[in-house]
């Protein structure tokens, strides 16, 4: 196994020709220049000119040498400094001779490590459970790049009902690979989409009844079709991650609790559910914010070191994920309820675990 990480790390790093984009190979490094910048904010950084000498690895001009000119600032928001030996993206001009300018970094390689490292942890670590796991994350991906595609071709129409579809499949396919085909998939599904549907339904009820106010649609970037479903879609796979993640750990310690004490009533078994419920729901909400906080930080920062109001780039960068984050909340408080109610309704008729 570890052989064959290793093997296609190589095969990674050495698969420029596969890349329709032209990419370039730095071979040598020249520091040109360098500048103080003071924005109107006063704000200082330092702007620097490296002159990159490397060859081009494929395509048309590939074996070509060029002399390629970066400029990056201390700050690296947009850009960055490049080492010797890195692939970078290019973009090629012929006139009125062979240029380039430079895209970006070559990352396939340390994602491709990430991945590999990621599943090795799982297969070593879980077992027959861990290449489940990693069958279930396969065909989730696949799913939702078939559903990206179909939302694309239909131009957003339909957006809710897309994700709504592709959130039921997801919770069936991972349940059924995780815990298999029996009484207590079908419980610990119910448990989630109850969860996930009046979380998403609630939400949706404060925001009509107080009119989206707070609730900032248009700073989501780049957005090219109507926001607010897409939202909508974007809470619903949110929380049922959350939902599934709760209903799983709770459904299967009661079980486990029954079977090593059958005589517990179906009142004991909903009490027993909830105390796990309440154990676990204030870290995971709290994982969720963390989340939530780290994708929106950098962002955030850049308004206010440009002159914006905390509650401006409140409202531009945390807003939709604060919202997102209470709803997942409720979701996960909802799920604990649902959860512990369906499993001791099932287990006080008798069930058991592959009942």
């Amino acid at each position: 196994m570890v052989v064959l990480a290793i093997i296609s790390l190589i095969l990674v790093n050495h698969d420029d020709e596969l890349y329709q984009q032209p990419l370039f190979k730095i071979t040598k490094i020249s520091q040109a220049h360098s500048q103080k910048v003071v924005d109107d904010f006063n704000n200082v950084d330092h702007e620097h000119s490296q002159l990159l000498t490397g060859v081009i690895t494929n395509g048309e001009y590939q074996g070509k040498q060029l002399r390629v000119t970066n400029t990056y600032s201390d700050s690296r928001g947009l850009d960055q400094p490049y080492r010797i030996g890195e692939h970078v993206f290019i973009t090629l001009h012929t006139k009125p001779r062979l240029h380039a300018t430079v895209k970006g970094a070559k990352r396939d390689t340390p994602i491709w490590f990430l991945t590999v490292l990621a599943l090795m942890v799982m297969l070593f670590g879980l077992k027959s459970g861990g290449l489940l796991a990693i069958i279930s994350i396969l065909i989730n991906t696949g799913l939702f790049i078939v559903a990206i595609k179909i939302n694309a071709a239909k131009s957003g129409d339909h957006v809710i009902l897309l994700f709504a579809t592709l959130a039921l499949i997801f919770c069936f396919i991972t349940l059924w690979l995780v815990i298999g085909w029996n009484r207590q998939m079908l419980i610990t599904m119910a448990a989630v989409v109850l969860a996930t549907g009046v979380a998403v339904g609630l939400s949706q009820l404060v925001i009509v009844m107080t009119d989206a106010k707070g609730i900032y649609y248009e700073s989501m970037a780049y957005v090219t079709q109507p926001p607010k479903p897409l939202f909508v879609a974007q809470v619903l796979i949110g929380v049922l991650g959350a939902a599934m993640d709760v209903a799983t750990d709770i459904i299967a310690s009661l079980v486990a609790l029954k079977q090593e004490r059958p005589e517990l009533t179906g009142r004991q078994i909903y009490r027993s559910g909830n105390q796990i419920g309440r154990a676990i729901m204030g870290p995971l909400v709290n994982v969720l914010f963390f989340i939530f906080m780290a994708a929106t930080l950098p962002m955030t920062l850049v308004y206010l070191r440009n002159g914006n109001t905390w509650v401006y780039s409140f409202a531009m960068n945390m807003s939709l994920g604060m919202a997102s984050t209470l709803i997942s909340a409720i979701g996960i408080v909802l799920t604990v309820i649902f959860a512990s109610l369906l499993t001791s309704w099932w287990l006080k008729t008798g069930g058991s675990e592959n009942g």
